[in-house]
């Protein structure tokens, strides 16, 4: 088959499977899509099985990652401890729906840096969502807020993404160094997202709340949770600042959490893990084949080599054009494939320091433009059809470009600066 013959099909059935990921039709789910397209290109010779099963073993610490803070999240959901936060955050409002606001904002953004942002999307749009309803309050103000933070703070640490570590892989910078790198950044971007957010739900945040809740006392399971998330999170931070790899910590804290916790209870862990979305798993693994397989094509080479070259005559100019160019990709491809060729684009090359943050911001903040950028804004919305509300991926865009490019921009800067 001729090569020029090869590289088509191959940039076909990427471009079929990632569609089916982002699209869902039929209401097959992500993986299926994914997996398939992987499956595909095996069956039909475009990249070899141990090819593919070698780009599969890429990602054993992102699947590590991803199982501990799932099951973390579920967890915490189950416990109550997310239901708690949020009927919190709804009594000390004392009715007013600005002070809701910002509460909401706070807690998410702390769920986001330390748990991740697919945990903010999963779990504590569905507290929000109760808690607003408690409150008499519209709730879609309140929910936005979990959808645009999940992203715009999931670069605080390197444990607040998941993409981070598709990113950066086995060259994933010390903490002093990461906090070096995104501090600012990260606290532009979550300032932006905080101003314009708040400027465009003025009218509906302004309206008063109910006055009482109903508080719940924060159970003996559920503080435990907390203690385990706090503790998971200093050893990451040490994991982090040691150099070390998170995904075999994440695991082994979530697993053990959740273990101490059922047997001080006397109860089997298996609704938990009943109700972690496994499906991920398969869906990160196929995305590894696929562009595995459009690395073949040469394409992400050249891409690579053309950035690094504009790197060498100008660091900012290549690192505006690689945040900006990864964010629009993002959008359109949604952000996991995008993430993983923006990491094969830095073991392709040796790109400075400040391209290579560039990147990771366009991957992680970018998604905030459309509703299906990123999987925790695809998990948001599956969240909040599932509580009866639904937003028009038209709704979503009108309001994602005027959240997204101003936090982008203050955020590039910061790194360019």
């Amino acid at each position: 088959m001729p090569v020029v013959d090869t590289a088509l099909i191959i940039w076909l059935v990427a471009a079929l499977a990632t569609c089916g990921v982002i699209l869902r039709p039929w209401r097959i789910p992500e993986y299926v899509w994914a997996m398939g397209g992987a499956l595909l290109l095996t069956m039909l010779g475009l990249i070899a099985p141990q090819k593919a099963l070698a780009a599969m073993a890429e990602g054993g610490d992102v699947y590590l990652f991803l199982i501990g803070m799932m099951v973390l999240a579920e967890l915490a959901r189950q416990e109550g401890l997310f239901d708690w936060l949020a009927r919190y955050a709804v009594s000390h409002a004392r009715g007013s729906g600005q002070r809701l606001f910002d509460l909401v904002f706070l807690v998410g953004t702390l769920v986001t840096v330390f748990l991740s942002n697919d945990a903010t999307a999963v779990v504590l749009t569905p507290a929000v969502y109760a808690a607003c309803k408690a409150a008499k309050a519209e709730p879609l103000p309140y929910l936005f807020i979990c959808a645009f933070i999940a992203n715009a703070a999931s670069f605080v640490l390197p444990i607040s993404n998941p993409a981070n570590l598709v990113v950066f892989g086995s060259q994933m910078p010390p903490l002093l160094e990461w906090l070096r790198q995104f501090s600012l950044p990260s606290l532009a971007a979550i300032s932006l997202t905080y101003i314009v957010l708040r400027l465009t739900q003025r009218k509906q945040i302004m309206k008063p709340l109910a006055l009482t809740v109903d508080s719940q006392p924060l159970t003996p399971g559920a503080k435990l949770c907390a203690l385990g998330i706090v503790l998971t999170g200093a050893l990451l931070l040490t994991a982090s600042a040691l150099d070390t790899a998170l995904g075999l910590p994440t695991f082994c804290a979530g697993l053990t959490t959740t273990a101490l916790i059922h047997l001080s209870q006397r109860r089997s862990p298996m609704p938990v893990l009943r109700h972690v979305a496994w499906g991920v798993l398969p869906l990160v693994a196929g995305l590894f084949v696929l562009v595995e397989a459009l690395a073949q094509t040469g394409v992400i080479d050249h891409l690579a080599h053309a950035l690094a070259a504009l790197a060498e005559q100008s660091p900012a100019q290549a690192s505006w054009a690689a945040g900006v160019g990864v964010a629009i990709a993002s959008n359109l491809m949604n952000n996991l494939p995008s993430g993983l060729i923006a990491g094969s684009m830095g073991h392709i090359v040796q790109l400075p320091g400040q391209t290579t943050a560039a990147l990771l911001i366009g991957v992680d903040l970018g998604p905030n433009l459309s509703i299906t950028g990123s999987l925790a804004t695809l998990l948001w919305l599956v969240a909040i059809r599932r509580e009866g509300e639904n937003v028009s991926a038209w709704r979503f865009l009108r309001l994602g470009l005027l959240v997204m490019p101003p936090a982008l921009a203050a955020a590039l800067w910061a790194v360019t600066f």
